[in-house]
């Protein structure tokens, strides 16, 4: 059955009135309802709307527009009447209660559509159908597929009886259409036809991609750039074979086709396939005219729809590469993110979040919020992000980071002016403490385990790009399952919200106990104020539970500066390899110690201080009292020195070194392989209130 939309968008509808009493009897009628319709015994008065009815009045859809009208409302029902000059034809029926006067107590509307043989007559009714108000409509929207189906709806109401939308696959795509040897390959966008036959869409479904041979007319359509008209053949069994889909002759039999090309910016994007069955009226040069002045209108807005939507995904591309894809961080520590654009049409910003574990189970926590908003913003925001990401791996504490991305602002600011606000901490999960330094950004919020949440006192340097002065840290230490919360100012800040109320409302949501709630929980609670605001900025919150790796994992020894430490060291790692289920490192790790305590005694002063971690990886680390640090060697055959960091380069996963308050700390790592051998210690976990009782995870 037709829906009401269909029905009622005909141009060629015709309009019946019918008077009502509270009992559904008609008491009053229009002429055209007495041409038109055919009552039991040829009289209308005094019948019932149902008698009208094909099967009476039993029907729900009638039963509910009485119902409608004996209550006061207005109801709108698709009926199937009998009439005097055709087969029982479906019709739009609208009931409307009239209060106020003697006479019938509704109204009920008939709008019945013309027969095929009345359809496209009438030039003007097919114009003003197809271009007047539709397109208003239809341009407010810019989804390809959305306005794909309205287009063809418009079509099928008042220029044919089918209607199929096809445009090349590449725009779809996000390409620029291009011509192609073999032909291109057109995408079937929608396809619509006046009597809803299910028959269409199964035989040329939507979504279909499909290369049309050279010297059809869909080709030569694509060619040209101009109509192609199609006079009917009579019967379409070639049609069916050429396209192996047999249900097409009956679909196709008689029926006639006009082919308007798609043409926007020099280029022919597609086209539309105008069908109209056995007994319509064929199209002719009139018709052409009317349907290329409409095709000529929807290629401009399919093509603004395809700017958009290549556009909007290159946007989106951008951001999504820029921001980070995983974090990383040491497996006592739980690190979770959320970001949100500001703007849902541009959808990129310059607000940005980092997790990014370090050696010696240390860890990067960074958040920072680029001047401005859209595609500037974002590439400025990516520029820094790839400066963090070298800063981190050079193991650079976090005020000489800033120090670097500062410097690196003001060269970006002297062709465009632009700044940033970041804060930069690192978080040792062996010592338990937390280093922060700020440029220009809100202070970090920790909270404890059992106590309150507060604010952190880091003395903030000017935004980066903007002072030149220095930036310094502070360094707390934390207790094991604290939150570290680092976000931008768009979670505080907003056009109706002071940014002391928005810091005092953050600081309620972590709440005393909260440290020891899900942090999606958390998340939810501190976004769910700034995800219904529609004048709100960028958004990047980043969450830390914190918590050292647990002492049974490691361990620590002081070992004087002489070379008979060497052997020493060999000896002391083989007891806590086999307590960790690694027996199998033993003799690579001792490799690896020696030389690294062979190293540091030779070019340092006094006692060395060698560790071992066990946590994703096995890290062996030697601190001295050197502040010089090591480089590799391309050593010659009779030299003999210069070899022992080329065999750690080669036997470890990494290697590196960084400086120290007191020296530096020269490191490697060995890989181990997962999952865990059984029996290996397991991984630090907090009981939280979820009482889900999962290892902290990285997302």
């Amino acid at each position: 059955m037709r829906n009401v939309a269909a029905l009622v968008t005909s141009t060629s509808v015709r309009t019946l009135i019918l008077g009502m009493d509270p009992a559904g009897r008609i008491v009053w009628y229009d002429r055209n309802a007495q041409e038109m319709l055919d009552p039991p015994g040829g009289a209308l008065l005094g019948i019932s709307l149902g008698d009208l009815v094909v099967g009476g009045a039993a029907g729900t859809p009638l039963s509910d527009l009485l119902d409608a009208g004996r209550s006061g409302r207005e109801a709108t029902a698709v009926l199937t009447l009998r009439t005097q000059h055709s087969d029982p034809i479906d019709a739009v029926v609208t009931v409307q209660a009239i209060d106020g006067y003697d006479g019938p107590s509704a109204l009920a509307i008939v709008r019945i559509p013309p027969a095929s043989t009345e359809r496209f007559l009438d030039p003007a009714l097919m114009r003003h159908g197809l271009l007047d108000d539709t397109f208003r409509q239809i341009g407010a929207t810019l989804d390809l597929d959305q306005m794909a189906r309205g287009l063809i709806d418009i079509v099928v109401a008042h220029f044919s009886n089918v209607a199929s939308l096809h445009v090349q696959e590449s725009l779809v795509a996000d390409e620029a259409p291009a011509q192609q040897q073999d032909g291109p390959r057109m995408l079937r966008l929608a396809v619509a036809s006046d009597d809803h036959d299910p028959g269409w869409e199964v035989t040329f479904p939507i979504g279909e991609v499909v290369r049309h041979q050279p010297g059809t007319i869909y080709d030569q359509c694509i060619d040209t750039g101009k109509p192609v008209p199609k006079a009917s053949d009579g019967q379409a069994d070639h049609v069916a074979e050429s396209w192996m889909r047999p249900p097409a002759a009956g679909l196709l039999s008689g029926a006639c086709k006009l082919l308007l090309p798609l043409n926007a910016r020099g280029a022919t994007l597609g086209y539309i396939v105008c069908t109209r069955k056995r007994g319509s009226r064929p199209f002719d040069a009139y018709d052409t005219e009317i349907g290329m002045e409409f095709a000529s209108r929807a290629a401009i807005l399919l093509d603004n729809a395809r700017l958009y939507n290549r556009e909007r995904a290159t946007a989106l591309t951008l951001q999504r590469s820029l921001l980070p894809t995983g974090l990383s961080a040491p497996s006592s520590v739980e690190v979770r993110h959320r970001y949100l654009p500001g703007n849902q049409l541009i959808e990129v910003g310059g607000d940005w979040y980092e997790s990014i574990a370090l050696p010696g189970a240390r860890v990067a926590l960074v958040v920072g919020d680029v001047a401005g908003h859209g595609v500037r913003a974002a590439v400025t925001m990516g520029r820094l992000r790839a400066a963090i990401q070298t800063l981190a791996m050079l193991e650079l504490p976090p005020a000489e980071s800033l120090q670097q991305l500062n410097e690196l602002m003001q060269k970006i600011g002297e062709r465009e002016p632009h700044f940033a606000t970041c804060a930069f901490a690192i978080y040792d999960a062996v010592t338990g403490s937390l280093e922060v330094a700020s440029a220009g950004h809100l202070p970090p919020l920790l909270v404890a385990p059992k106590g309150r949440s507060e604010f952190l006192d880091v003395s903030p340097a000017p935004p980066l790009g903007i002072g030149e002065g220095p930036i310094s840290s502070r360094t707390f230490e934390i207790s094991d399952g604290s939150l570290f919360v680092l976000y931008t100012d768009g979670l505080v800040e907003s056009r109706g919200r002071d940014i002391d109320d928005g810091l005092q409302r953050l600081q309620s949501v972590f709440g005393p106990g909260s440290a020891r709630e899900p942090i999606e929980a958390l998340e939810k609670a501190a976004l769910a104020d700034v995800s219904s605001d529609r004048h709100r900025d960028d958004v990047a919150l980043l969450i830390a539970r914190l918590a050292r790796v647990h002492r049974s994992r490691q361990a620590c020894w002081t070992l004087p500066g002489d070379l008979t430490s060497a052997r020493k060291a060999r000896q002391l790692v083989i007891k806590p390899l086999k307590k960790w289920k690694l027996g199998a490192f033993v003799p690579m790790t001792q490799l690896l110690a020696s030389e690294l305590v062979t190293n540091a005694i030779r070019y340092a002063e006094g006692p060395v201080t060698l560790r071992l971690i066990c946590d994703d990886t096995l890290i062996c680390e030697v601190a001295d009292s050197s502040p010089a640090l090591p480089r590799l060697w391309d050593a010659a055959g009779d030299d003999e020195r210069g070899r022992g960091l080329q065999i750690v380069s080669r036997l470890s996963h990494r290697w590196g070194s960084r400086r120290t308050p007191t020296g530096k700390v020269v490191w490697c790592e060995q890989q181990i392989p997962h999952p865990e051998p059984e029996g290996t210690l397991p991984r630090v976990r907090w009981n939280v209130s979820s009482g889900s009782g999962n290892d902290h995870a990285i997302f």
